[in-house]
């Protein structure tokens, strides 16, 4: 079983009763064609390493261990670091055959080094004019076709010159960073205009100061109750590519909100909205899944929601909750006197024009507890 193009290149060393079966699109309708041959003899052929954005894992998911064995070539990335002279080391990988460009995002910094997989040439086109319209047209491109093949070829150019004419599958392409376009930082607390929100935006310092209290870690999950503009859930996912979240939110223009600035990140993968209240959210199965980390209280707060919160999460999670109100700030000194944990006053202000000279104009005061179980 193969794709046709593989099927092409090895019709002169297979056997002519050896049975050919082209491997369906979309790929899971291959899936159960697969299994129907157990007991039999199958050869899948794929390109390069089967389990580098390749089709290796998801048969895996599908089979016993006992059942399959993979015997993997070079994979496209090596092929195209060797004919450029990359270190694989400093290369950025990513498959963006199936998922959007924007999930270069967080990739894009000065004389950065990036290969991706795309799908046509539409795809090497529209990367082109996604890199020109941030700043990034300068960027050298190396455009592959089917490496490692009988027809392998490489176009070398800019982004902002990109020709797609003629330009055939399997794709690849490689680039270097270039142009005077604005980068997005690495630490926490990005700028506040990033994120489109209606006013409800944990403010830049306050959200450093809180992804901090949060602690993420590789691979950790952030429950966000009160999500807003999402930007708390957004700069825990960016915090490690494998990070997620499950935003809690029950305005459903703030979930929609939440859901285009996650995909402008290029985290919605990673990023879960459940449309509800938090209490309600508590005993959605769906939520418990995969425990969380952290949990931060950015709406909602009040008594009973700590209460379920402490009573149901496991040992070794951490809270993290911010309030406004003097209501919500005794109830956090309640808490942070019962559970322990930190209790933290932030008081910022900011340099604004006072006539003719310059003065602070005072932010209203954050009260934040953060515990962990």
């Amino acid at each position: 079983m193969a794709p046709p193009r593989h099927l092409d290149l090895v019709s002169d060393v297979l056997e002519y009763a050896t049975p050919r079966i082209a491997w369906p699109v979309p790929f899971a309708n291959g899936i159960p064609k697969l299994k129907s041959l157990r007991g039999q003899k199958v050869a899948v052929l794929a390109s390069g390493d089967p389990f580098w954005f390749g089709a290796g894992s998801v048969l895996a998911r599908h089979l016993e261990p006992h059942e399959w064995r993979a015997l993997p070539g070079p994979s496209t990335f090596t092929l195209a670091a060797a004919r450029l002279g990359w270190p694989m080391e400093r290369i950025t990988c990513m498959g963006l055959h199936a998922a959007p460009l924007d999930r270069l995002r967080r990739h894009i910094g000065p004389g950065e080094r990036i290969i991706t997989f795309l799908t046509g040439a539409d795809a090497v086109k529209s990367l082109g004019e996604w890199l020109t319209t941030r700043g990034f047209g300068a960027s050298p491109v190396h455009i592959m076709e089917a490496l490692g093949g009988p027809r392998e070829r490489i176009t070398e150019t800019r982004a902002d010159r990109i020709d797609a004419k003629g330009l055939r599958s399997p794709l690849c392409v490689a680039f270097r960073v270039a142009g005077g376009g604005a980068s997005l930082q690495t630490s926490a607390g990005r700028p506040d205009d990033l994120f489109e929100n209606d006013g409800q935006l944990t403010k830049r310092p306050i959200r450093a100061l809180t992804l901090s209290a949060l602690a993420p870690v590789p691979g950790a999950r952030l429950w966000d109750i009160g999500g807003g503009s999402g930007s708390v859930s957004i700069e825990w996912c960016l915090s490690h590519p494998h990070a997620s979240t499950v935003t809690i939110e029950r305005d459903p223009e703030r979930a929609a909100r939440i859901r285009r600035n996650a995909r402008a990140f290029g985290v919605e993968h990673r990023l879960g909205i459940l449309e509800t209240d938090a209490l309600s959210a508590l005993d959605t199965p769906e939520l418990w899944g995969d425990a969380p980390r952290s949990v931060f209280v950015g709406g909602g707060l009040s008594g009973d929601l700590l209460e379920a919160l402490s009573n149901r999460l496991q040992k070794g999670t951490r809270i993290v909750a911010n309030s406004v109100t003097l209501e919500t700030e005794s109830l956090l000194t309640d808490w942070q006197a019962r559970l322990g944990g930190d209790l933290m006053r932030i008081d910022l202000a900011q340099m604004e024009p006072l006539g003719t000279r310059r003065g602070w104009t005072p932010s209203r005061p954050i009260v934040q507890w953060s515990a962990t179980l």
